[in-house]
């Protein structure tokens, strides 16, 4: 199980940066009712894209949503239950229970054992797996497209009906703690969890999302079932699948895979994608560093960012895109080519529904942080007092449009926008329109966000070979 990524199928970090998702607003096309039984289950054409396949969404009387994009052309079918709860929902005593039931839900339920949950969809060639971020947790299948029938019955089985046994708490409690030991050996990782802490202090969104020992350790089975009859209800579920399949049928498929499960539950509303209001404040600009023995020192410089419907998000793509996003970047070219200073240095950007962080990742000898520091710092301060060329504008646009429209050559990928769109905006933006908002933003626009965003006091993590107060004055 993946602890902290955000997509099943997650960009590397020193990559690309992805297209933004699309602001909220209401759902497009006309709309059929179908009967089902004595309730009504209301289906919607969302679109019906050139660049795509077309896409259904059908709300059951009980708040659940169900989002498909046909594709005749694959031979596969991915399909993913995602949740709108993650590691932000928690309290502090919880912290790590959203990831804890995430490992919890693949051990047993009334219909099968853990052995059987996997070995059925091993069976026929297929995968499974699950992932928890801080506002949503998915678990997903891939399976050939005449297999999607059991994908549908095992994972809503494993997300609706799980048991929860002492005995599989006990073992999952240990292979966490485990997770836990094995990342703090991965400082690479852990200097990023640095930064939320800079950055969020004891808020949950500056919290690890697998929890700590601290809290692991002492969380009890009634803790976790808890957390999950409270938060795994049906208007905050979305089901969305992509792939060579009929919308009908999945639509069948899951409310008889439903049926009878603690899911199976009274006519209710979707749950309204999570509010931008009121902003989560960062903490003032701080440095913390985490003193470790390793060969290469980590950091992170980063200031607060804008929430994912700001308007700005697309500017701030491109912005992303020529500071750090790929090999022609300017950070990469000024650190690594030129100079040979890092293997690894990238930027990029975190985006919650109410707040957000920018931030400059370096990986170098102890020796060079300095050196390291004061060129990420020198080329941040440029580009807010002098902006960017026309060209580089377009370059930075050309590298967001390429990475999106080639990031949904896999069924995995067009599961994951259908229930993000879903979950965290409202509406589904159609890529020819998506593609306009990008070709739409300007110089000037990058420039003035870059002014604006650039100029804030910048937070600093360091994991590495150094005592807790050697950067105080740097």
């Amino acid at each position: 199980m993946s602890r902290a990524v955000s997509a099943p199928f997650p960009p590397d970090r020193r990559g690309v940066a992805s297209v933004p998702g699309p602001a909220g607003a209401s759902h497009r096309g006309t709309g059929t009712t179908r009967s089902g039984g004595a309730s009504r289950a209301v289906t919607r054409t969302i679109s019906d894209d050139p660049l795509g396949g077309t896409v259904r969404r059908t709300v059951l009387p009980s708040g659940l949503r169900v989002l498909t994009e046909a594709i005749p052309a694959m031979r596969s079918v991915s399909f993913g239950v995602w949740v709108a709860v993650g590691s932000r929902d928690e309290t502090g005593p919880q912290a790590g229970a959203a990831h804890f039931l995430e490992h919890l839900l693949f051990k047993g339920t009334n219909k099968r054992s853990a052995l059987e949950i996997s070995a059925e969809i091993e069976a026929v060639g297929g995968e499974t797996n699950a992932f928890t971020t801080k506002e949503y947790t998915c678990y997903y299948a891939r399976v050939l497209d005449e297999d999607l029938p059991l994908a549908i019955d095992v994972m809503c089985d494993a997300v609706a009906d799980s048991l929860l046994e002492p005995a599989d708490v006990e073992t999952e409690r240990g292979v966490i703690l485990e997770e836990i030991a094995m990342h703090d050996d991965e400082p690479g990782d852990e200097v990023h969890d640095l930064f939320a802490r800079a950055a969020y202090g004891d808020h949950p969104l500056g919290r690890l999302i697998s929890g700590t020992e601290e809290t692991v350790t002492p969380m009890s089975r009634r803790q976790i079932q808890g957390f999950y009859r409270r938060h795994y209800t049906p208007p905050r579920i979305v089901v969305a699948a992509a792939g060579n399949l009929d919308h009908a049928t999945v639509v069948k498929l899951v409310r008889q895979a439903l049926r009878g499960t603690p899911l199976d539950t009274d006519p209710a509303t979707p749950a309204p994608h999570r509010s931008a209001t009121p902003a989560v404040r960062t903490k003032p600009a701080t440095t913390l560093v985490e003193p470790k023995e390793t060969e290469q020192a980590h950091v992170i410089l980063g200031c607060p960012g804008i929430d994912r419907l700001d308007e700005r998000r697309f500017a701030l793509g491109v912005l992303n895109n020529i500071l750090g996003g790929g090999m022609s970047s300017r950070l990469f070219q000024e650190i690594r080519e030129r100079r040979g200073l890092a293997y690894s240095v990238y930027s990029y950007a975190s985006q919650y529904a109410d707040s957000g962080l920018f931030a400059v990742y370096a990986g170098c000898a102890p020796g060079k942080v300095d050196e390291v520091l004061a060129l990420t710092r020198a080329e941040l301060d440029r580009v807010a007092a002098d902006g960017l060329t026309e060209a580089e504008v377009a370059r930075g646009k050309g590298m967001s449009k390429g990475s999106f429209v080639l990031g949904l050559e896999d069924t995995g990928s067009r599961m994951s926008r259908l229930a993000k769109g879903e979950l965290l905006y409202g509406h589904l933006m159609p890529v020819d329109e998506l593609l306009g908002r990008v070709d739409a933003v300007t110089v000037a626009d990058v420039n003035t966000l870059a002014a604006e965003l650039l100029s804030r006091p910048m937070s600093l993590a360091v994991v590495g070979p150094f005592g807790a107060n050697d950067f105080a004055a740097r």
